[in-house]
């Protein structure tokens, strides 16, 4: 009798072996055929107490009403730029006068150059002057029959004459490859200070008189030979989506 309470006893402790593989392959069978909803009823259960409270409810609210009137200012926004661009085209309707749109702009080139969507075939010509929303934004460097590409003021080693109409004093405005050319003086004196408007010079050839240009906003005395000074462009380049362009 010995001998088979032996055998019995190793056949009850090989199943007790396979016991724990027969269970996982059981759960793996049943999570394959639950698709895991039963894991999901378990995190949710244990993670319960962790779920947002009243204040960050309170939190979330306030982020959603915050998105809400961002998306609502920017479409305000939006909207003044559209119409200032509608009625930009409307005053282009002008004779000598074209409205342009900007369609290119190269990233390593973004204070150079812009192309735009008009050309020779509009009346479009290399020197005419290029104007932004407010005033003076580059010149015409070339014309195809159906692009221009517009040499910005803030193209480096553009320079352009222009003057102080305070102080009646001329100067040469110099692209620096940023969004604020230089002034350069041509009198030791200029009587020059911050807030003096700056537009293009009557004694130009290439560029009609007393076009807006910027405004004066940090003053060097230190510079030789003579003084220079900062200028804020009143049309900002980087922001153009229309332009128009004076034809000659």
């Amino acid at each position: 009798m010995a001998p088979m309470l032996r055998s019995g006893n190793s056949r009850w402790r090989g199943l007790g072996r396979l016991t724990p593989w027969l269970l996982l392959l059981a759960g793996l069978v049943v999570v394959r055929l639950s698709k895991g909803a039963g894991f999901v009823d378990a995190y949710a259960l244990l993670s319960r107490p962790f779920w947002p409270g009243s204040a960050q409810r309170e939190w979330i609210v306030s982020a959603n009403d915050l998105e809400l009137k961002s998306r609502l200012t920017l479409l305000e926004r939006d909207n003044e730029r559209l119409r200032g661009l509608l009625a930009l085209q409307q005053d282009g309707a002008a004779d000598g006068v074209v409205s342009a749109a900007v369609i290119s702009r190269r990233p390593r080139g973004w204070w150079q150059q812009l192309e735009l969507g008009k050309g020779s075939l509009h009346g479009i010509a290399r020197n005419d002057a290029v104007l932004g929303p407010g005033g003076l934004v580059g010149r015409v460097a070339s014309s195809s029959p159906a692009t221009a590409r517009v040499k910005l003021l803030t193209a480096p080693g553009h320079e352009i004459g222009v003057w102080l109409p305070r102080s009646r004093r001329h100067g040469l405005l110099v692209g620096t490859g940023s969004s604020r050319p230089k002034l350069r003086f041509i009198d030791r004196d200029p009587d020059v200070r911050p807030g003096d408007l700056v537009s293009t010079s009557p004694a130009s050839t290439l560029l009609p008189p007393n076009i807006p240009v910027g405004v004066v906003q940090a003053v060097d005395e230190q510079v030789t030979p003579s003084t220079a000074a900062v200028v804020q462009l009143i049309a900002a380049p980087e922001a153009i989506d229309w332009v128009q362009v004076m034809t000659r």
